[in-house]
């Protein structure tokens, strides 16, 4: 069952007891009020925690290199604001031999981060060739900002493309549609409700975002989105761009057609 529609209805209840949520959930199941949940496959599970794994990594490379720079700004050294991963290393190292008692308290953090890139960019590697053997992943990628990681990712946490008998629900099972509040004469819409998978939609604001800013190439889904952006403002515009484009992966998913540019109407799929 949906953990978060149970937890709403059990909190009617006055006391919480043992006793009074396990008869709280048999008048659930007795009335049918309730989500059932899809348990994904095993090698979804896999994909998905391999995308976890690499997220770890690069966020604990992250880390690292933030604290380096913490204590590097202490004694008056200020490192470039954009530095490359690959490139970071080598920029720090040769200024330990300035210092070292600095160097005494950096080089083991600098060997810990070291060690951490190169597992992420082993499973960095891994990520990326099983998007390049999924034939829906490589269609996923025709769209443009969507790259393996974004495709996986997609792919893994939908894992049964027609558990979903709309495309349109795929936005709303990922929280990219607004929240609603209507009583009476009130109807109030709000901000996005956020449920469902925080990485899938944190995944497809990133899509949505390069799209806008950083694909150069032209299409209709980019100039709708620029459009929303001059008339509803950048953040929105995303949100937007970002919830079209799980209900397009979907419809592709399902219909096994592929991206391809139109000059008018909207963006189109084909056989």
């Amino acid at each position: 069952m949906e953990a978060r529609q149970v937890s709403a209805a059990l909190s009617a209840m006055r006391n919480k007891t043992d006793k009074t949520d396990a008869k709280g959930i048999a008048q659930i199941l007795r009335t049918g009020w309730f989500s059932p949940v899809h348990m994904k496959s095993r090698e979804t599970h896999g994909l998905r925690a391999l995308l976890s794994t690499r997220k770890a990594l690069l966020k604990k490379t992250m880390d690292l290199a933030n604290e380096v720079r913490g204590l590097l700004k202490i004694f008056g050294v200020r490192l470039p604001r954009t530095v490359k991963h690959g490139s970071f290393d080598g920029l720090v190292r040769p200024m330990m031999e300035m210092d070292e008692v600095l160097a005494h308290a950096v080089i083991p953090l600098l060997d810990a981060r070291a060690v951490l890139f190169q597992h992420y960019l082993e499973l960095d590697r891994r990520v990326k060739r099983a998007a390049s053997q999924d034939e829906v992943c490589m269609r996923m990628m025709s769209v443009p900002g969507i790259g393996p990681i974004a495709a996986l990712t997609f792919k893994a946490a939908v894992d049964n493309p027609n558990r979903f008998k709309r495309s349109r629900t795929v936005a709303a099972h990922f929280g990219l549609t607004p929240r609603r509040y209507q009583s009476g004469e009130h109807d109030n819409p709000g901000r996005i409700s956020k449920a469902g998978d925080q990485n899938v939609r944190a995944t497809l604001y990133a899509a949505a975002n390069a799209l806008l800013m950083r694909t150069m190439g032209g299409s209709q889904i980019k100039s709708w989105g620029m459009r929303l952006t001059r008339t509803k403002g950048r953040r929105r515009a995303v949100v937007a761009v970002a919830r079209k484009l799980a209900v397009l992966l979907h419809r592709m998913w399902i219909d096994g057609t592929e991206f391809r540019q139109e000059k008018s109407g909207r963006p189109g799929m084909t056989q």
